[in-house]
């Protein structure tokens, strides 16, 4: 089966902890917002998916739901700068990963603004946790983690939009699988 070495493949990437959230207050530059999408496994894979995910439902989903992942991101961001605290962030995180990867993984249709809501809700703990990093320098945090992003939303939708043919199909969906056993053991490294 094909789907085992690619998951072997996904899951090696966890052989080093991925500290996505390390120290509170780190993050207070262009260049640290920037790199904090990319530097934990969490981040990247759910918000790859989903832009695969909006870009596989198709029609509206895909303005729809990465427009807001990036506003209700901003909004945790906000929640969290201003003091919100959080006990279930990295859960939350977790969680998101999972049922982002379920539902590529099943291609899930919901109607689009039931989809927002979900999405909406997975990028508010996001951004809390990009929130809890910031140090004195909002404005270009914000600015550097708000384009990475933008690309990795737009990375999954290319990623959904190449899935035409069933081999395609059936390659999105094998990650789709990945992404949620990585979702596992990132929850049971929650715990």
């Amino acid at each position: 089966m094909r789907i085992i070495p690619i998951c072997v493949a996904a899951l090696s990437l966890l052989a080093a902890p991925a500290f996505a959230h390390p120290i509170p207050g780190a993050g207070s530059s262009f260049d640290a917002g920037l790199v904090h999408p990319f530097s934990g496994a969490d981040h990247l894979i759910a918000v790859t998916l989903v832009g695969t995910w909006s870009a596989l439902v198709g029609g509206s989903a895909r303005a729809v739901w990465p427009l807001t992942f990036l506003i209700a991101m901003l909004g945790g961001f906000a929640a969290a700068s201003a003091g919100l605290e959080l006990g279930f962030v990295e859960a939350a995180i977790s969680l998101s990963v999972v049922a982002l990867a379920a539902f590529v993984a099943f291609e899930f249709r919901m109607p689009v603004m039931l989809g927002a809501a979900a999405v909406g809700l997975f990028a508010f703990f996001h951004g809390h946790a990009h929130g809890t990093e910031a140090a004195a320098m909002l404005v270009p945090y914000v600015i550097g983690f708000t384009t990475a992003t933008a690309a990795l939303l737009l990375t999954g939708m290319v990623i959904g939009f190449s899935g035409g043919n069933a081999t395609r199909r059936s390659l999105l969906r094998a990650a789709g699988v990945c992404a949620g056993l990585v979702g596992l053991l990132l929850l049971g490294g929650v715990a």
